[in-house]
This record gives structure tokens, C-alpha cells and sequence, in this order.
């Protein structure tokens, strides 16, 4: 087990809302400063969706470019870009196109996407989460031409085993780097022991992987041990949960704080945080 592990923070979202968290931010400077807080508090790399200013997502190349120029004026933090969501796949990979980030986010599956409330006994929201083959093709080969390393969003152990024919196709180069989305209604479920399945699934299909678990929301802090017990990496934020505990008492006041609690359990743990410069050699990205 490395004694180092990679710390990336969410810092928005596309559903989160100022109406349910007054801290999640919408312009590319309130991002660029939750980024700054992040990186202060010990995360390495920050994952960004966009939004307008009135906090729509929106995927226009021109404000991910502007979020890039406001990060890098604050801080070196690695740059993680969503292309999830809807839409026609060109104007969902063209920021990664033009802009460029390290790494790019990439759903690897399809799947029923819920969520359902025991109080009113009915689905807050359900929709079909659409990601075929050739989608996910599409966007690995844009990918690839911007030499910008995919980062392979697995919510079933079938997300994690449909690498086979996409390395086979040369779409997908070793080592490969994963998230495990755990908690979500229509994926796997958030356990220490569906994570062991998931990774030990990721490395017996790929050479010596990278992976972290994004546990969403109460199941977060849970699953974050899980992962640094398992000598995996972790994603905090305020896409993920906007709770310093589990029970949803204690709301976080930034990214920041959610950053300072996953370092806390880290070194409690017996591991410590990895540098930009760290993390860039562990997930095996490009050296600048």
C-alpha cells in the first residue's frame, strides 16, 4: 500500500444549488478560489463542471478556458474536466478539446439514475443515465488526440469491465485511471466490500492501475476510509456532499473544509496527502 494517496475535490457539480448549499460556486472565479482552497487544504486535483453565472451547466469552451486562467492565476492544482451529461458528444468534449485539461472524466456505462425519498415514498428524480459504446469511443478518441488522460467513472462492476474491448481497440492505454461512484440508486451499491470487488475487478483487467472512490453524499465519509484502508485514492466535494458528517448535521462552508476532513482521516490512516507533483507521477500524467 502507498503510504501517499491522491486527494481530488469536486468543487461544483451540476446539480448542486446556492438553494441547497449557499457555498457552491458558479462563476469561473468563485470555482478558481473554491479550487485555491482546495489545494491549500491538501488536494492535488480539482474536478470542474461549468456553470453560467446564474449556475446552469453549460459545456462552452470559452468559460472552461476561463476557469483554467482563473485556477492556474491562484494555484498549480491538476485540472479534471466533466464531459457527463446530455447533449450531442461534440459539444460535450469540446472544451476538452480546446482547453486541454490533464484529465478528463469519462462515464463508462449505462444505467437507471435515481433518487428516492422514504418520507414521500416516491422518486425525487429517475431518469435513464445514457452512455453507449459509441459514445464513450467518440470521446476517448478526442481524448486521445489531445493527449489528455481519461478518467474512467465506473457506478457497477460492469462500468469497470467494459475496458476490455476499448484496450483492445487501443482507445484506452495502461495504466489506466478509475473512479468507483458508489450510492448512487441504479448503481453499486456504497460498501467496503462492493469497493474491494471493484478494485480487485480493475486490476485483474488492467496493469497496475490508479483508482479512488467517490461515495455520494452521507455515504461519503464511509467509503473515503474504506478506500484508505484499501491503499486507494479519494474524492471529496461539494458535488459529492455538502456534510462534514454523516448524519447531515454539520454543513461544509467550502471545499476547503471538505479537503481538510479527508486529510485528517488520511494521516489517520498512517498516509499523507500526495503534492501536485506526486499525484502527477502516481496517476501517470504528463510532467510540466
Amino acid at each position: 500500500m502507498s503510504d501517499k494517496v491522491v486527494i481530488t475535490c469536486a468543487l461544483t457539480g451540476v446539480l448542486a444549488k446556492r438553494e441547497q448549499c449557499p457555498w457552491v460556486p458558479y462563476t469561473p472565479a468563485e470555482i478558481a478560489e473554491e479550487a485555491r482552497r482546495a489545494w491549500e487544504a491538501g488536494a492535488a486535483v480539482v474536478h470542474i463542471h461549468a456553470r453560467t453565472d446564474e449556475g446552469a451547466p453549460t459545456y462552452e469552451p470559452q468559460v472552461y478556458a476561463a476557469i483554467r486562467r482563473e485556477i492556474e492565476s491562484r494555484c498549480p492544482v491538476i485540472l479534471n474536466f466533466s464531459t457527463g451529461g446530455l447533449g450531442p458528444m461534440e459539444g460535450r468534449v469540446a472544451h476538452v478539446r480546446e482547453v486541454k485539461p490533464a484529465i478528463a472524466a469519462l462515464n463508462m456505462g449505462s444505467m437507471n439514475y435515481a433518487k428516492y425519498s422514504p418520507r414521500r415514498k416516491d422518486f425525487v428524480f429517475d431518469f435513464v443515465f445514457e452512455n453507449p459504446f459509441k459514445d464513450i469511443c467518440y470521446l476517448l478518441s478526442v481524448m486521445k488526440e489531445a493527449k489528455v488522460k481519461p478518467e474512467l467513472e465506473c457506478f457497477d462492476l460492469g462500468h469497470t469491465a467494459s475496458i476490455v474491448p476499448l484496450l483492445d481497440q487501443g482507445l484506452l492505454e495502461e495504466p489506466l485511471q478509475f473512479s468507483f461512484i458508489m450510492g448512487v440508486l441504479g448503481g453499486i451499491r456504497a460498501t467496503a466490500e462492493n469497493l474491494a470487488a471493484q478494485a480487485r475487478e480493475a486490476r485483474a483487467l488492467s496493469r497496475d492501475p490508479a483508482w479512488e472512490v467517490i461515495g455520494i453524499s452521507h455515504e461519503q465519509w464511509t467509503m473515503l476510509a474504506a478506500a484508505l484502508a484499501l491503499g486507494g485514492n479519494v474524492r471529496v466535494g461539494l458535488e459529492d456532499n455538502f456534510y462534514l458528517d454523516s448524519a447531515g448535521t454539520q454543513m461544509a462552508r467550502s471545499n476547503g473544509d471538505l479537503v481538510a476532513k479527508a486529510v485528517r482521516m488520511a494521516r489517520d490512516a498512517g498516509r499523507e496527502p500526495a503534492t501536485v507533483q506526486e499525484a502527477r507521477s502516481m496517476l501517470s500524467l504528463r510532467q510540466i
